[in-house]
């Protein structure tokens, strides 16, 4: 059975930063794309970035320029490095795992971690 597991959500004033975290002891980032995706109350999951097998990185355009997303493939770790966090970007976030070069929908990811709450007060 895959785990991915989230953490470093958390209540943050707007302007300020967050890194979450994935991790797992049963899938290899190396050998999928990973993303990061969230959803907020009553809207749809959405893919906010991605980080093939190769390196390739995509972001979404709500977020471009202000998250970043890395990963460590030796510590098997993901990152998603939120600044300048709005209140727009209050959301649960969920890591997840998919097959390499796939579109960063939701439907196109196979494994989901439990999801990290981020929430920015208006």
């Amino acid at each position: 059975q895959v785990h991915l597991v989230e953490s470093g959500g958390g209540s943050v004033q707007a302007g300020g930063s967050l890194r979450l975290s994935c991790a797992s002891s049963t899938l290899t980032f190396s050998n999928y794309q990973m993303g990061w995706f969230r959803q907020a109350p009553g809207k749809e999951r959405e893919g906010i970035a991605t980080i093939d097998s190769d390196g390739t990185i995509r972001y979404a355009e709500s977020v471009k320029g202000r998250f970043t997303i890395f990963k460590d493939n030796a510590k098997n770790i993901m990152y998603l490095q939120m600044r300048s966090l709005k209140p727009e970007d209050t959301a649960m976030y969920y890591c997840a795992a998919g097959p390499v070069g796939v579109k960063m929908v939701a439907a196109s990811f196979g494994y989901w971690g439990q999801g990290t709450q981020v929430t920015v007060p208006s």
